[in-house]
């Protein structure tokens, strides 16, 4: 975990680095294994828009595990991975705005909690600020992560990812590679032999099949011995969607385009598509269309969205039956649960609904229309009553 970027991957904006750079890093001391990265990872992009606002974060332990890849009945496995990330270390030496020197050190979670299904942590303040900073740290997006099976793979990436746009790390003396891969106290890999072939090889290997980034080592050697390496890093156009699609590819389609015609912002749109499918958007974006007098289409489609507006219930030309209205009174329910959940929550959230599907026609469905999925309206009410006991209560 240490960057040095000036760009912010949650909004998937990728802004050029200033002339004068700010010189940033955060180094992880000890050995973190592949599970602790993705769950700091993950962690981190929960509590992301709250760090310095909110003292303690939550999600839910099942949609934690979820986003980590691994059995959400095996509690054990996070406690002692929870446990790994509040022992390890995060420390820092860089120059402020002012050009004054600053080093702090600080656990990388101040403290982390399990109760009643849900992960309660916290963040020291001073890296909360550290972190909550794109100038100084990069936060990974979990598509991408989540294709790494190697640790050390995951820590290259994290390492070279942040200088994308300036072409290199830089020159790094191998002492503080071997650090940054988690090595730095291993006898055998001082040994440059031991380390390019266990380490470096495999990993660079595994960034650039895996990646949107191509990473290619460099090496400056003092006699014969190696003492420092670089990465020289380009884009992988071959894998750049998913750098903020998160493979699902709503820049490509139709109504994308034109909810940014329309004003909608990229963020927006894109939550949008993801959460309610292209054909609910694209009737509300019909609909917007319609109205005479529209000053703010942004706002009017947002309350549409939010509203579940149709022509016949709005014009009154045709009586609603109930069975739309029970439909929209449902829609309502979901709409508002979903509206609750951070963007890792519900990135989660449909990921372990998908997992639940067996039939192929209802798969295809939901990953089209979301959570507007008619073909699959019990199960969303099941998942959703499951997850929030009686939300369903008032429309029955």
């Amino acid at each position: 975990m240490n960057t040095d970027i000036d760009r912010n991957t949650l909004t998937g904006s990728l802004r050029r680095s200033a002339v004068k750079k700010h010189v940033a890093a955060i180094h992880v001391s000890g050995k973190l294994t592949l599970l602790q990265r993705k769950l700091s990872n993950v962690l981190l992009l929960n509590a992301y828009d709250t760090l310095t606002t909110e003292q303690t974060h939550a999600i839910d332990a099942r949609t934690l595990c979820m986003m980590i890849g691994y059995n959400s009945n095996d509690m054990d496995t996070l406690k002692a991975s929870l446990r790994g990330l509040a022992e390890t270390v995060a420390e820092w030496d860089m120059l402020d705005a002012k050009g004054q020197q600053e080093w702090g050190v600080s656990s990388l979670l101040s403290y982390a909690k399990l109760k009643g299904g849900v992960c309660e942590y916290a963040y020291s303040p001073a890296l909360a600020e550290k972190l909550n900073d794109p100038k100084v740290f990069a936060l990974i997006n979990l598509n991408i992560q989540r294709r790494f099976t190697s640790g050390h793979a995951l820590a290259l990436y994290e390492n070279c990812y942040r200088f994308v746009r300036t072409g290199s790390t830089g020159w790094w003396s191998l002492d503080l590679f071997r650090r940054l891969m988690g090595v730095g106290d291993s006898a055998y890999y001082e040994t440059y032999k031991h380390l390019n072939a266990k380490i470096i090889k495999p990993a660079v290997a595994e960034v650039n099949k895996t990646s949107n980034i191509i990473v290619t080592p460099e090496l400056r050697k003092q006699g014969r011995a190696v003492k420092d390496i670089r990465f020289r890093i380009s884009e992988n156009p071959q894998l750049a969607i998913l750098d903020m699609d998160d493979g699902a590819g709503v820049r490509n389609a139709p109504v994308y385009a034109r909810l940014r015609d329309t004003g909608v912002s990229d963020r927006l749109a894109r939550q949008w598509v993801s959460e309610h499918g292209e054909a609910y958007v694209t009737a509300k974006l019909d609909y917007v269309s319609g109205q005479s007098g529209v000053r703010n289409p942004v706002s009017y489609l947002t309350a549409a969205m939010k509203a579940d507006y149709i022509e016949t219930d709005m014009s009154g030309s045709e009586p609603v039956s109930p069975e739309i209205t029970a439909r929209a009174a449902q829609l309502k329910v979901v709409q508002d649960l979903v509206a609750r959940r951070s963007p890792t929550q519900r990135d989660a959230d449909k990921r372990l609904f998908l997992n639940g599907l067996n039939d192929p026609v209802a798969r295809a469905d939901f990953e089209r229309h979301g959570w507007m999925s008619a073909l699959n309206r019990a199960a969303i009410r099941a998942f959703w009553e499951d997850l929030s006991p009686g939300a369903f209560e008032a429309d029955t």
